[in-house]
C-alpha cells in the first residue's frame, strides 16, 4: 500500500496579512484621494466660469 502525502494545513502569516491589508488600504485611499480632487477641480473650473460670466446658474420657481 502506497501512502499519498497530504498537506499540511497553516494557519494564517500575521505579516502577509497586514502587508495585503496595508495595501489594499493604500490602493483604496488613493482612488478615493483622486476622486475628491477630480470634484474639487470641477466645482473650481465651474466656479471660474461663473465669475468670468460664461455661465448662469438659473433655477425655476
Amino acid at each position: 500500500m502506497s501512502r499519498i502525502a497530504h498537506v499540511t494545513l497553516k494557519g494564517p502569516s500575521v505579516v502577509k496579512e497586514i502587508a495585503v491589508g496595508a495595501v489594499v488600504a493604500l490602493a483604496a485611499g488613493g482612488l478615493w484621494k483622486m476622486y475628491h480632487w477630480n470634484l474639487q477641480r470641477q466645482y473650481k473650473v465651474s466656479y471660474d466660469m461663473q465669475d468670468k460670466g460664461e455661465c448662469t446658474v438659473v433655477t425655476e420657481e
